[in-house]
Protein backbone atom coordinates (compact mmCIF):
# COMPACT_ATOMS: atom_id res chain seq x y z
CA UNK A 1 0.00 0.00 0.00
CA UNK A 2 2.99 2.34 0.40
CA UNK A 3 3.06 2.64 -3.40
CA UNK A 4 -0.01 4.91 -3.11
CA UNK A 5 1.51 7.29 -0.55
CA UNK A 6 2.53 10.62 -2.09
CA UNK A 7 5.91 12.10 -1.19
CA UNK A 8 4.21 15.47 -0.77
CA UNK A 9 0.62 16.60 -0.41
CA UNK A 10 -0.64 20.13 -1.02
CA UNK A 11 -4.01 21.79 -1.28
CA UNK A 12 -3.39 22.92 -4.87
CA UNK A 13 -0.72 23.57 -7.48
CA UNK A 14 -0.48 27.09 -6.07
CA UNK A 15 0.61 25.96 -2.59
CA UNK A 16 3.48 23.69 -3.70
CA UNK A 17 6.93 24.76 -2.52
CA UNK A 18 8.58 24.86 -5.95
CA UNK A 19 11.70 26.56 -4.56
CA UNK A 20 12.33 23.56 -2.29
CA UNK A 21 11.79 21.20 -5.22
CA UNK A 22 14.36 23.13 -7.25
CA UNK A 23 16.83 23.05 -4.36
CA UNK A 24 16.35 19.28 -4.05
CA UNK A 25 17.49 18.77 -7.66
CA UNK A 26 14.14 18.56 -9.45
CA UNK A 27 14.52 19.78 -13.04
CA UNK A 28 11.25 18.63 -14.61
CA UNK A 29 7.65 19.01 -13.45
CA UNK A 30 5.08 16.64 -14.92
CA UNK A 31 1.61 18.10 -14.44
CA UNK A 32 -1.60 16.16 -14.84
CA UNK A 33 -4.19 18.24 -16.69
CA UNK A 34 -7.75 17.47 -15.61
CA UNK A 35 -8.62 18.53 -12.08
CA UNK A 36 -4.97 19.36 -11.41
CA UNK A 37 -4.26 22.29 -13.76
CA UNK A 38 -7.88 22.92 -14.74
CA UNK A 39 -11.40 21.56 -14.26
CA UNK A 40 -12.54 18.92 -16.79
CA UNK A 41 -14.95 21.36 -18.46
CA UNK A 42 -12.22 23.96 -19.08
CA UNK A 43 -11.00 24.32 -22.66
CA UNK A 44 -8.19 26.87 -22.27
CA UNK A 45 -5.61 27.73 -19.62
CA UNK A 46 -6.61 30.19 -16.92
CA UNK A 47 -4.70 33.40 -16.24
CA UNK A 48 -3.45 32.31 -12.78
CA UNK A 49 -2.32 28.98 -14.15
CA UNK A 50 -0.50 30.66 -17.04
CA UNK A 51 1.30 32.94 -14.60
CA UNK A 52 2.31 29.96 -12.46
CA UNK A 53 3.63 27.95 -15.40
CA UNK A 54 5.57 30.95 -16.75
CA UNK A 55 7.10 31.49 -13.31
CA UNK A 56 8.12 27.84 -13.12
CA UNK A 57 9.74 28.02 -16.55
CA UNK A 58 11.56 31.21 -15.43
CA UNK A 59 12.87 29.21 -12.42
CA UNK A 60 14.43 26.80 -14.90
CA UNK A 61 11.96 23.93 -14.68
CA UNK A 62 11.06 21.88 -17.76
CA UNK A 63 7.26 21.76 -17.54
CA UNK A 64 5.35 18.98 -19.29
CA UNK A 65 1.65 18.16 -19.18
CA UNK A 66 1.10 14.41 -19.03
CA UNK A 67 -2.45 13.20 -19.36
CA UNK A 68 -4.51 10.14 -20.15
CA UNK A 69 -6.62 12.42 -22.36
CA UNK A 70 -6.15 12.65 -26.11
CA UNK A 71 -4.15 15.08 -28.23
CA UNK A 72 -7.21 17.20 -29.08
CA UNK A 73 -7.86 17.82 -25.35
CA UNK A 74 -4.24 18.79 -24.66
CA UNK A 75 -3.57 20.96 -27.71
CA UNK A 76 -5.05 24.24 -26.36
CA UNK A 77 -3.02 23.83 -23.16
CA UNK A 78 0.19 22.98 -25.04
CA UNK A 79 -0.22 26.20 -27.00
CA UNK A 80 -1.59 28.31 -24.14
CA UNK A 81 1.13 27.34 -21.67
CA UNK A 82 3.82 26.94 -24.37
CA UNK A 83 4.89 23.58 -22.90
CA UNK A 84 5.36 20.07 -24.17
CA UNK A 85 2.63 17.50 -23.63
CA UNK A 86 2.32 13.73 -23.44
CA UNK A 87 -1.19 12.59 -24.36
CA UNK A 88 -2.79 9.16 -24.01
CA UNK A 89 -0.21 8.46 -21.30
CA UNK A 90 -2.03 5.43 -19.85
CA UNK A 91 -0.93 6.40 -16.34
CA UNK A 92 0.07 4.61 -14.15
CA UNK A 93 1.85 2.56 -16.85
CA UNK A 94 5.49 3.51 -17.38
CA UNK A 95 5.72 3.89 -21.17
CA UNK A 96 5.26 7.67 -21.50
CA UNK A 97 7.32 8.33 -18.39
CA UNK A 98 10.24 6.37 -19.86
CA UNK A 99 9.85 8.18 -23.17
CA UNK A 100 10.00 11.56 -21.40
CA UNK A 101 13.10 10.52 -19.45
CA UNK A 102 14.83 9.42 -22.63
CA UNK A 103 13.73 12.37 -24.77
CA UNK A 104 14.84 14.99 -22.23
CA UNK A 105 17.80 13.05 -20.80
CA UNK A 106 16.39 13.04 -17.27
CA UNK A 107 16.92 10.73 -14.32
CA UNK A 108 14.10 9.68 -12.01
CA UNK A 109 15.44 11.83 -9.15
CA UNK A 110 15.15 14.93 -11.35
CA UNK A 111 11.40 14.59 -11.95
CA UNK A 112 8.37 15.51 -9.84
CA UNK A 113 4.91 14.40 -10.97
CA UNK A 114 1.95 16.45 -9.80
CA UNK A 115 -1.63 15.21 -9.92
CA UNK A 116 -4.95 14.76 -8.17
CA UNK A 117 -5.34 10.96 -8.28
CA UNK A 118 -3.67 8.21 -6.28
CA UNK A 119 -4.46 5.47 -8.82
CA UNK A 120 -2.93 7.21 -11.82
CA UNK A 121 -0.66 10.13 -10.93
CA UNK A 122 0.80 9.03 -7.59
CA UNK A 123 1.01 5.32 -8.37
CA UNK A 124 2.69 6.05 -11.71
CA UNK A 125 5.19 8.50 -10.20
CA UNK A 126 6.04 6.21 -7.29
CA UNK A 127 6.57 3.22 -9.58
CA UNK A 128 9.07 5.30 -11.56
CA UNK A 129 10.90 6.67 -8.52
CA UNK A 130 9.82 10.27 -9.18
CA UNK A 131 8.89 12.71 -6.45
CA UNK A 132 5.12 12.29 -6.25
CA UNK A 133 2.96 15.27 -5.34
CA UNK A 134 -0.75 14.94 -4.66
CA UNK A 135 -3.05 17.95 -4.87
CA UNK A 136 -6.76 18.10 -4.19
CA UNK A 137 -8.99 17.95 -7.28
CA UNK A 138 -10.04 21.39 -8.50
CA UNK A 139 -13.61 20.27 -9.17
CA UNK A 140 -16.00 17.57 -8.01
CA UNK A 141 -16.83 16.85 -11.66
CA UNK A 142 -14.93 13.92 -13.12
CA UNK A 143 -14.89 11.82 -16.25
CA UNK A 144 -16.64 8.46 -15.79
CA UNK A 145 -13.47 6.34 -15.42
CA UNK A 146 -12.17 8.82 -12.85
CA UNK A 147 -15.39 8.48 -10.82
CA UNK A 148 -14.66 4.77 -10.52
CA UNK A 149 -11.04 5.54 -9.54
CA UNK A 150 -12.23 7.96 -6.85
CA UNK A 151 -14.37 5.21 -5.31
CA UNK A 152 -11.31 2.94 -5.03
CA UNK A 153 -9.14 5.87 -3.96
CA UNK A 154 -11.41 6.59 -0.97
CA UNK A 155 -10.95 3.00 0.22
CA UNK A 156 -7.17 3.24 -0.19
CA UNK A 157 -7.06 6.57 1.65
CA UNK A 158 -9.08 5.13 4.52
CA UNK A 159 -6.66 2.20 4.77
CA UNK A 160 -3.60 4.48 4.60
CA UNK A 161 -5.09 6.73 7.25
CA UNK A 162 -5.67 3.80 9.61
CA UNK A 163 -2.01 2.83 9.18
CA UNK A 164 -0.91 6.41 9.80
CA UNK A 165 0.69 6.69 6.36
CA UNK A 166 -1.50 9.41 4.85
CA UNK A 167 -4.37 11.57 6.00
CA UNK A 168 -6.46 13.64 3.64
CA UNK A 169 -6.32 17.31 4.64
CA UNK A 170 -2.95 17.08 6.43
CA UNK A 171 -0.83 19.06 4.00
CA UNK A 172 2.95 19.28 3.76
CA UNK A 173 4.85 22.52 4.21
Amino acid sequence: MDIFVPDKYYQSIFSINYKALKQSGIKCLLFDLDNTLCPINCDVPGVKEKELIEGLKDMGFKVIIISNSGKKRLEPFKEGFNVDTACMAKKPLSGKYKKIMSLYNLEDIQIAAIGDQLLTDILGANKMGFTSILVNPISKSDFLPTKFNRFIERKIMKHLSKKGLFTKGEYHD
